[in-house]
């Protein structure tokens, strides 16, 4: 990987998930395959493989750059730059 893009700089490491789950399914009642958290605000959407796809959605309506993996917490993904952590 090249540098870091400054969006991984920028994001708070202390914010805490608003929800166990992804917050537009349960109130669909849709599954989801994996979840993924905003560092900028602790939405949890689901992952690109599942039907909703609103961890990306979350991106395009907030532009908050920088979602992390749950609930390993292994990876961080930068929507803007397209790039791992």
């Amino acid at each position: 990987m090249s540098d870091l893009c400054n969006h991984f700089h920028q994001v708070k490491e202390s914010i805490e998930p608003n929800t166990k789950g992804c917050e537009e399914c349960e109130k669909e009642h849709l599954p989801w395959v994996a979840l993924r958290m905003c560092l900028t605000c602790g939405h949890v959407g689901c992952c690109d493989s599942s039907v909703g796809r609103y961890a990306a959605k979350h991106f395009e309506d907030t532009e908050h750059p920088v979602m992390l993996a749950l609930p390993t917490k292994s990876w961080k993904w930068c929507h803007v730059h397209e790039e791992y952590y």
